[in-house]
């Protein structure tokens, strides 16, 4: 995706005019995660669709300039997906996003040397709520499982997901050894507007449940366990833009997990990671 982000200076003057700061820069869901786990220093490949413009190319190259395996499949008749990020004067944000060739991704897409034992396959969210991509996805999540490798969710976005509904993202992600929510994406999943209880109800579907839960930090519940782990959100001095601040938090979390490292290690890297993202403007790095 390339994000076109307008970065309000003032309270949004609704029906009239706002002065803001307006840049492009890289985004997607899993093409952040890819991004930020590459520049943390982790092997990472990311497979994707890509229009036949200049968007396309551009983050193709940059992709590879963190870092990771770009396998983007060119559509020669889709341009590449497109998001309006809307930032307000104190950070939060609002998306419209256009998939364009993200809505193509088909299961011959799938480069099928990378799905091998030992490694890791992260899905990112958005590829199941979007029928076009949905099919791609799930043949990816049976070729993992077949192949033995460990595979990790994340909610995507609590709009979409309620869409969707919550039955058919659970049955979906079945197999799935980690979810990673948000406390919006949980609600949405469960019914049930307390965090905590959520991410319980949740542990019956998956394994190990990460819980996001903003300035408060972020939670890890496994089956077994009496009480979760929880981790307080490091301070950040200025908030810019919390766009890509849970993608980040992902990429921080997953290599000391698949280390099987303490839970309490894995979720203060997450949390190193997403107070670095929210320091920035977008939802990458900066090369």
């Amino acid at each position: 995706m390339t994000d076109t982000v307008a970065h309000a200076m003032l309270p949004l003057a609704k029906s009239s005019d706002t002065p803001a700061a307006v840049t492009m820069h890289g985004g997607g869901s899993g093409a952040n995660i890819a991004a930020w786990l590459a520049v943390d220093g982790t092997e990472v490949a990311f497979v994707g669709r890509r229009g036949a413009d200049i968007a396309g190319r551009n983050r193709d190259m940059e992709l590879m300039g963190y870092g990771v395996d770009a396998r983007l499949v060119m559509d020669p008749e889709r341009p590449t997906g497109t998001c309006v990020v809307m930032v307000t004067h104190k950070g939060e944000q609002t998306m419209l996003s256009d998939p364009g060739a993200n809505a193509a991704l088909a299961p011959d897409d799938l480069p099928k040397d990378l799905f091998t034992p030992g490694s890791h396959l992260h899905v990112s969210g958005y590829t199941l709520l979007n029928t076009g991509s949905r099919q791609a996805t799930l043949a990816a999540i049976a070729m993992a499982r077949r192949a033995g490798m460990t595979i990790s969710v994340d909610g995507a976005s609590s709009a979409p997901l309620e869409r969707v509904g919550a039955e058919p993202f659970l049955q979906m992600t079945n197999g799935a050894a980690l979810l990673f929510v948000n406390a919006d994406q949980g609600r949405v999943l469960t019914g049930r507007a307390e965090a905590e209880q959520a991410a319980r109800v949740l542990n019956a579907w998956y394994p190990h449940v990460v819980m996001k839960v903003g300035a408060e930090g972020a939670m890890f519940y496994a089956n077994g366990r009496p009480e979760p782990v929880r981790v307080p959100a490091p301070p950040v001095e200025r908030i810019v833009d919390r766009t890509g601040a849970g993608d980040a938090f992902c990429a921080g979390f997953l290599p000391p997990w698949l280390d099987k490292k303490p839970p309490g290690e894995a979720l203060t890297s997450g949390c190193r990671l997403a107070a670095r993202a929210m320091a920035l403007v977008g939802a990458r790095p900066l090369l």
